[in-house]
């Protein structure tokens, strides 16, 4: 994959590794907000955030490929429990990192005040299920906030996502993510979103110096997930009301191009 937009400004930044990236930041228990903009206001915010900023750096690498296999049980509990906002809702995946080629079975559940809390555990690369090591993990997980094994059931791929990331560490330990070149595929379809990018701050609470440089611009956060937002802009016949603004001002002409193409 190639980057569909260029952030020249990535390559004066100083640099962070991985290893001081995760013992400062890594933010498992976090405030995640996320806007949806045109790349190019992602471009001008990175500009206005270089003096602070360091960026994430792996073996000389900035712009990192990410692939994301979802998995779901075949009745979709986890997608529809986000849909209704059930407070045992959950998302599972198998994260990619391409260029390096490891790989990580992820869990996110709800934690307290509106946050949310992500495990993850060493995945095999190309396994689309989880091994029975993986079962035990996130039968653990489930046991600790109150789910049921029931509940995964029957976990089967339901949707792929790939996109271009770049990470960066600022003052105050918070994350901001900026992924572009975004692609769902599911059922032998695909859906991109050519010039859009999503800014996500990550934060231990209160907003970044990110957030309010978006405010400033005006741009405010918005319900997004790539899972259920991008299989809601697949999957019409679902229930989609968190979403449906966003689907409505990005996804309509992607999905229409998608479904009449």
């Amino acid at each position: 994959m190639t980057a569909a937009v260029a952030f020249d400004t990535l390559g004066a930044l100083p640099a962070v590794s991985l290893a001081e990236m995760d013992q400062r930041a890594a933010l498992q228990c976090r405030f995640d907000r996320k806007y949806l903009l045109p790349a190019g206001d992602a471009r001008r915010l990175l500009a206005e955030l270089a003096p602070a900023a360091r960026v994430l750096e792996i073996d000389g690498i900035r712009h990192f490929t990410y692939e994301s296999l979802y998995l779901d049980t075949p009745g979709l509990v986890s997608y529809l429990r986000t849909a209704y906002r059930h407070r045992r809702r959950f998302k599972i995946r198998t994260r990619t990192y391409v260029d390096s080629g490891s790989c990580w079975l992820e869990a996110k559940v709800p934690g307290p005040r509106g946050s949310t809390v992500k495990y993850r555990a060493p995945h095999v690369p190309g396994q689309p299920h989880p091994t029975e090591t993986g079962l035990a993990f996130l039968d653990e997980i489930f046991a600790r906030h109150g789910l049921s094994p029931a509940d995964r059931a029957g976990l089967t791929p339901v949707l792929r996502t790939a996109y271009l990331r770049f990470a960066l560490l600022m003052p105050g330990d918070s994350r901001v993510t900026v992924d572009t070149d975004l692609r769902w595929i599911a059922d032998g379809r695909e859906l991109r979103l050519p010039g859009v990018a999503i800014v996500e701050t990550k934060t231990v609470s209160t907003a970044a110096e990110a957030d309010r440089l978006l405010w400033r611009r005006g741009h405010r956060p918005v319900a997004i997930s790539k899972y259920a937002t991008g299989l809601a802009a697949l999957r019409t016949d679902l229930p989609a009301a968190p979403w449906r603004r966003v689907l409505r001002q990005h996804f309509t002409l992607s999905r229409e191009d998608l479904l009449h193409g």
